[in-house]
C-alpha cells in the first residue's frame, strides 16, 4: 500500500471496505454504512442486537480490513477499571514499577455486554473515548490513532445489568440496531459456512488500508462542507424535537453537532465533497435514537424513538 493516495484511490477504499465487509456479515448493509460512517466521523458506536447476529465478526472483520489491532473485552459484574486500563506492577528484578497497558490499547474495541458491568468500570471506558487517553497511576497515556469503540449490548435481557444513563448514552455517536437477516441471507451464510469460510478465513483477509490511510480520510470528512441552508435545517430539526408531544429531552446542541459530523462521513462515502439533506435523513435515526428522552406515558403505549424522529422529519421543511 502507498503511503500517500489522492482523494479518489482513498475513496475508492472505503467502498472496498464497505463490500467485503457485506460479504462476510450477511444481510446487514445498513448495519455495515452506518459502522462505516460513525468511524470516519471519529466516534463510536452502541450496537443492539441479539446474540448470533455477527457484531464480533463485524468488528474483526473491520479490524483486519483496516489493518489495525483488535481488542475484544468480554464485560462482566465483576470488571475492574484496570482490567480495561491497565496497572502498575512492581519489576522485582530493576525495583521499580512498570505500567502494563490494558486492552484498551488497541484501534478496534469491542466492548461486548457494556450494561453486564458496573457504572464505574462503565465510566473508565467511556472518558477514554472521550478523552482519547488514559491515566494509569497518575500517568497519562494517548490511546492509538485511529481509536474506534463498538460496544454492544443485548436488548432482550436485563437482569443483572446496569443501563447506561443518558449522559453516558452520549458519548456515543450512533446506536446502531442489528437484526436478524433475511431468509436469503441466512441461506448464504450457511453455503459460505459450509464453504469453511470460518474465523481462519477471516484471519486471511488482506488489509484494504492503513490506519495511517484511515486517519486521512478522517481529516478529509472533517473538509466535507455544508451550506448554511443545511446548517438552519440541523438547527431547525433540533429545536423541534424539543417541542414534540412524547418527548421529554429532545436532541441537544451536541446531537446537532453529531448529526453534521455523520452527515459528512455519509456525503464523503456517497462521494460527495458537500451536505445534502439525504445525508441527514440518512444518519439521523441511529444518531438521535439514544439521545431523544421519551415520556414514561408514550413508552407504555409502545412509542418508539425512531418515529419520532420520523415525525420531527414530516414536520420540518426540507431546504431546497
Amino acid at each position: 500500500m502507498a503511503s500517500e493516495r489522492g482523494t479518489g484511490k482513498l475513496r475508492e477504499e472505503v467502498k472496498s471496505i464497505q463490500e467485503q465487509l457485506e460479504s462476510v456479515v450477511f444481510g446487514q448493509r445498513g448495519v455495515v454504512n452506518e459502522m462505516l460512517i460513525a468511524l470516519l466521523a471519529g466516534g463510536h458506536v452502541l450496537i443492539e442486537g441479539v446474540p448470533g447476529t455477527g457484531k464480533t465478526r463485524l468488528a474483526r472483520t473491520l479490524t483486519q480490513l483496516i489493518g489495525g489491532v483488535y481488542q475484544r473485552i468480554q464485560f462482566t459484574p465483576d470488571l475492574m477499571p484496570s482490567d480495561i486500563l491497565g496497572n502498575a506492577y512492581y519489576d522485582m528484578s530493576h525495583g521499580t514499577f512498570e505500567i502494563r497497558q490494558g486492552p484498551i490499547f488497541a484501534n478496534v474495541v469491542l466492548a461486548d455486554e457494556i450494561n453486564r458491568t458496573p457504572p464505574k468500570t462503565q465510566a473508565a471506558l467511556l472518558e477514554a473515548m472521550e478523552e482519547r487517553q488514559v491515566s494509569i497511576y497518575g500517568e497519562s497515556r494517548p490511546l492509538p490513532h485511529p481509536f474506534f469503540v463498538i460496544a454492544t449490548q443485548n436488548p432482550i435481557e436485563y437482569e443483572g445489568t446496569y443501563p447506561l444513563p443518558e449522559a453516558q448514552l452520549d458519548r456515543f455517536l450512533m446506536q446502531i440496531r442489528v437484526d436478524y437477516p433475511d431468509e436469503a441471507a441466512e441461506v448464504l451464510m450457511l453455503q459460505h459456512h459450509r464453504g469453511g469460510m470460518g474465523e481462519d478465513g477471516l484471519a486471511r483477509l488482506a488489509p484494504v488500508v492503513s490506519t495511517q490511510d484511515l486517519f486521512r480520510m478522517m481529516r478529509e470528512v472533517q473538509n466535507v462542507t455544508a451550506s448554511e441552508a443545511v446548517l438552519v435545517y440541523i438547527v431547525q430539526l433540533a429545536r423541534r424535537s424539543r417541542n414534540v408531544e412524547g418527548i421529554s429531552l429532545g436532541a441537544s446542541p451536541r446531537a446537532a453537532t453529531a448529526l453534521l459530523d455523520a452527515a459528512k462521513a455519509a456525503a464523503y462515502i456517497d462521494e460527495r465533497d458537500y451536505v445534502i439533506p439525504d445525508d441527514i435523513h440518512t444518519v439521523i435515526h441511529p444518531v438521535w435514537r439514544h439521545r431523544i428522552l421519551l415520556m414514561a406515558n408514550a413508552e407504555l403505549e409502545g412509542v418508539e424513538a425512531d418515529a419520532v424522529i420520523s415525525r420531527i422529519l414530516e414536520q420540518v421543511e426540507v431546504p431546497r
